[in-house]
């Protein structure tokens, strides 16, 4: 989804063994992540998760919703190999990961079905047009009364932003002009527009947020 490669846009030091990796921040957040989502999915949800990483958070809520099925994705190639690796060890109700670069035309296309989109620390270090694609796919991605979309990360919120997170905005700008931390008010205007109303807002650890779309009431 950048032209960086993927060691840049991790913006950590990560380890590994064999073809799985180990993210120090997914450690830090995957419990939480993994409990607050396990709540939220419905019962035998098919989920797609864009930018799944190294796979460690599919893994976390997999273990908890064995009754889901989870479709990660990724546009590199070492890091569906991490996801595939930790399916095969230790999430059965994993799919093989698949090649989605949201920057490409018609990245959608065959997909359809789901009922829940999950997108983690993905849209601060991508293009502004990854977070539309995400939004626009959403309208026909994702089917059902109980569907919803999960967003995690950094955001700003206006004079509550936290300093950390002003922090982290000017690091990824330094690195990448098309990188940031996104204006909540932004994403926000985003899936309303593609037929979400207003998301929950739940406060997690080291200043993220999660945001849970679910769909706008018919009138």
């Amino acid at each position: 989804m950048t032209d960086q490669s993927p060691s840049e846009i991790a913006l950590e030091s990560r380890q590994a063994k064999a073809a799985r990796l180990f993210s120090p921040s997914a450690a830090r957040n995957r419990d939480a992540i993994g409990d607050l989502l396990a709540g939220l999915l419905p019962p035998s949800a098919r989920v797609l998760e864009i930018g799944s990483g190294t796979g460690e958070h599919a893994v976390s809520v997999c273990q908890r919703r064995p009754d889901i099925g989870w479709q990660p994705s990724d546009p590199d190639a070492v890091s569906r190999a991490s996801q595939n690796a930790w399916a095969a060890e230790m999430a059965p109700n994993m799919r093989p990961s698949l090649d989605l670069d949201l920057t490409r035309p018609g990245w959608d296309a065959g997909l359809g079905g789901f009922d829940a989109l999950v997108c983690l620390n993905v849209i601060h270090i991508a293009p502004w047009a990854v977070a539309e694609a995400i939004a626009a796919a959403s309208r026909t991605l994702i089917a059902g009364d109980d569907s919803l979309v999960y967003l995690y990360g950094p955001y700003l919120e206006g004079a509550a932003t936290a300093p950390s997170n002003l922090d982290f905005d000017r690091s990824l700008k330094s690195r990448n002009a098309q990188w940031g931390v996104r204006a909540r008010s932004d994403v926000e205007a985003l899936f309303a527009a593609a037929g979400w109303a207003a998301p929950d807002r739940h406060e997690m650890p080291a200043n993220n947020l999660s945001l849970v779309f679910r769909r706008r009431s018919p009138l």
